[in-house]
């Protein structure tokens, strides 16, 4: 073949390549220049899709998926069936959404020293628990448990309820306290519509499990309230 027939064919090779093919390396590389703190909620989101939907320019997906969702961890904490009303996710790509919260939930609690009192860096506790739960689109009430140390023994989702209610057992949560042998708890549950501010009944609640978890030698170190729009502390407020 002459040399402008393999040039003519090449051309035509690269001109056969999807549009966004070279997008996807030039976001590559950038990644690979900055790191991800450096780029976009849109640009990462965009990355990650492209691991999801290898045939698919992503770019305007991900952009639909944060003006949908409001944010990055937003689009991660969406429920399936939310997920599934966005054109262009499948289930099977809506599964690996849900892959990749859960393996940023891991990474979030290995983060965790269980060698090291859990109060001794609150703003990581607080980082914690809202990676966890923060943009669950129903309630969960968790429980860390710790030794006398203060050290992380089990981070336990007890309960699982509604868009703005979950039943919790008091005497349940001291029952499981003693089969772990542990001398304190924090207890944590998420607001769905973003709000933290505690309830009444998540007052009362909490000022029931204290009372019986104080006579049995048991401290109860805080309610952790998290959201969207930030976090509460029962003991910051002085409700506890």
């Amino acid at each position: 073949m002459s040399d402008s027939g393999k040039d003519k064919k090449d051309g035509l090779a690269e001109a056969a390549k999807p549009h966004y093919v070279g997008h996807r390396e030039r976001a590559r590389d950038r990644f690979n220049a900055v790191g991800g703190e450096a780029l976009a909620d849109y640009e990462l989101l965009e990355l990650l899709l492209h691991i999801i939907l290898p045939q698919r320019d992503t770019k305007q997906l991900a952009k639909e998926l944060l003006s949908h969702f409001g944010s990055f961890s937003g689009v991660l904490g969406a429920s399936p069936n939310r997920l599934a009303e966005i054109k262009g996710l499948g289930a099977t790509s809506i599964t690996h959404l849900k892959v990749m919260q859960a393996v940023a939930q891991r990474y979030g609690r290995d983060q965790i020293d269980a060698e090291k009192p859990i109060l001794s860096s609150w703003s990581q506790l607080i980082d914690y628990c809202r990676s966890q739960m923060a943009y669950e689109m129903v309630e969960q009430f968790r429980i860390l448990f710790l030794d006398k140390k203060n050290r992380l023994i089990a981070d336990e989702v007890q309960q699982v309820g509604t868009v703005d209610h979950t039943p919790v057992y008091p005497r349940e949560v001291i029952r499981r306290t003693l089969e772990l042998s542990a001398t304190a708890l924090i207890l944590v549950h998420n607001h769905p519509s973003g709000d933290p501010t505690p309830s009444a009944a998540d007052v009362r609640m909490t000022k029931e499990i204290a009372d019986i978890a104080k006579p049995m030698g048991i401290a109860l170190h805080d309610h952790i309230i998290v959201g969207r729009n930030g976090h509460a502390s029962l003991r910051g407020l002085k409700l506890i």
